[in-house]
């Protein structure tokens, strides 16, 4: 039996991890412009670019993995819960790499690294998720 590419292509994990990934760069690329040009703090640094992304990347999933036809706020209220608790992963982590010496832009991948599996389920498991049809007696 032949493998459909175009079909995985088009699973909303593929799409999500997709996404996920260009998100990764984005952050990466904020984040060397608040920490190392800006000088800022880096527990804000990386906070605030934990948001933007955040922010963009709900509307990325929900439109493009997920088919939404368009935001919504309980959907966002949603997402972001969904993903307090990767991001406390991520940022607790990131921070004590980079105090412990690690580059702060390996700290914040290694710090990816820990918190996507968090992030995996709360989102297709929750946020996503496809709801029950309404049964007969309901």
């Amino acid at each position: 039996m032949p493998i459909d590419h175009a079909r995985i292509a088009r699973h909303p994990l593929v799409k999500w991890s997709l996404v996920a990934g260009v998100f990764a760069v984005l952050g990466l690329g904020l984040l060397e412009v608040f920490y190392a040009v800006l000088h800022w703090p880096y527990w804000l640094a990386t906070a605030l670019q934990a948001e933007i992304c955040t922010l963009l990347r709900y509307l990325v999933n929900d439109r493009w993995v997920f088919g939404n036809a368009r935001p919504t706020w309980p959907r966002l209220w949603q997402y972001h819960i969904a993903n307090a608790g990767g991001f406390a992963v991520w940022w607790i982590a990131a921070n004590l790499f980079q105090r412990s010496g690690v580059h702060h832009l390996l700290s914040a991948i290694l710090a990816a690294l820990c918190s996507v599996g968090v992030s995996m389920l709360s989102n297709f498991l929750w946020v996503w998720r496809k709801k029950p049809a309404p049964t007969a007696t309901e």
